[in-house]
């Protein structure tokens, strides 16, 4: 998994087979600014289970904001960031 990170976004990139199909990933939003990725090609027996759990520091991501794509053996998470207002006293 490939991660990029900017003052805006999160930006994750993984590689996978390009048999894969949408209806074959499952992505989900968890307790915690947790994201759960879970990729199954069913029909092969073997390197056919994949399976990611990505925790972002708390407020951080606006969970809401989360994206993903699937394009040709690749998968795209999108998560931008909250912006954070410092104050001085």
């Amino acid at each position: 998994m490939h991660v990029h990170s900017t003052s805006a976004e999160h930006t994750l990139d993984v590689h996978l087979p390009k048999e894969l199909s949408p209806e074959m990933v499952t992505v989900s939003a968890k307790k915690g600014n947790r994201l759960s990725i879970v990729a199954d090609v069913w029909y092969r027996e073997n390197n056919s289970h994949y399976e990611w759990d990505i925790v972002f520091p708390p407020r951080d991501v606006d969970m809401n904001s989360i994206r993903v794509i699937l394009a040709e053996g690749h998968v795209t998470i999108r998560a931008r960031r909250m912006h954070r207002h410092s104050q001085f006293f």
